[in-house]
């Protein structure tokens, strides 16, 4: 991380802003577009740097990057730096709902139609068996570092599966369509919004209903991920010093469909982001023109 730092982020008065920008594709997404219109709107220099979701946090807080645009909730990090510390100030919301789940294609959902109870997962594990899984039904997850209770979910409840780690956003995507095109059954974490969805029609299994509290102890959690309203951060000097750069991040907030757009340009479409974001302020100029100051 230090060694991919911006010398720039938390620069006073200068032109220059640094975005922490997450693996996966939505988040890229984000700063694609910020960076496109920071850059030709408003004459500013944008470097980005990428981080895991914890750590991004710590850089935020001591200035190496000036702006988190899309955080999946992390309620330890924002009593400890937005009310403690207060070195990171809430951006606002990005606008995008996010939701985390267990997933089943549709295709085989269709099939067998209570494979969507979590009671009835163990009838299929033998089907959701790979090399990886060890005997035991497999439960797919991108990067370690995202935010997962499956460990916890699977020993809470109590379920004959494995936890296996793909270790990127990419690389379980990669997975996941070999397997839709082989028509083969998969069970998966995965979460939205998120272009594949568009390629791979999944169906989310009913895990036990979310109620407020119920993760609140990370070896516990036996219920389903809450919808979290997604958030934007900024490094507190950022905020009050960063002039144009910080109110136009302040003011980003755009939908679903938009982010999903810009996804699939860049992650099935193989645009650059650059292009990707290029691509959208073209088509949604009314839009972007309301994220910059007045």
């Amino acid at each position: 991380m230090t060694r991919q730092a911006s010398p720039f982020a938390n620069a006073q008065g200068s032109r220059t802003v640094t975005l922490s920008v997450q693996s996966w594709v939505g988040a890229q997404a984000n700063v694609a577009v910020a960076q496109y219109l920071l850059e030709r709107e408003l004459g500013y220099r944008v470097d980005t740097v990428q981080v895991d979701e914890v750590p991004a946090w710590d850089a935020l807080s001591q200035g190496r990057v000036d702006a988190i645009l899309e955080d999946w909730g992390h309620p330890e990090q924002e009593r400890r730096y937005v009310e403690d510390k207060r070195t990171i100030v809430d951006g606002g919301r990005l606008g995008v709902t996010g939701h985390i789940g267990w997933f089943v294609p549709t295709y085989f959902a269709k099939q067998h139609p209570d494979v969507t109870d979590w009671k009835n997962l163990d009838k299929y594990a033998d089907r959701f068996r790979t090399p990886e899984s060890g005997g035991k039904g497999q439960l797919l997850d991108g990067s370690p570092s995202y935010v997962t209770n499956d460990k916890a979910l699977v020993k809470n409840l109590d379920l004959d599966y494995r936890v296996v780690f793909a270790g990127s956003e990419a690389a379980q995507i990669t997975q996941m369509r070999q397997f839709a095109k082989e028509r083969k059954p998969f069970l998966t974490y995965w979460y939205s919004p998120q272009w594949l969805f568009e390629k791979v029609p999944m169906t989310e299994v009913e895990l036990p209903e979310y109620e407020e509290g119920c993760d609140a102890d990370p070896e516990a959690v036996a219920c389903a991920y809450p919808h979290t309203p997604l958030r934007k951060y900024l490094n507190s000097d950022f905020a009050r010093s960063g002039g144009d750069a910080a109110a136009f991040l302040r003011n980003f907030k755009w939908t679903t469909e938009d982010q999903n757009e810009v996804s699939l340009m860049i992650a099935d479409q193989k645009l650059t982001p650059d292009r990707a974001a290029a691509k959208w302020a073209e088509r949604h100029e009314s839009t972007w023109k309301a994220w910059l100051p007045g």
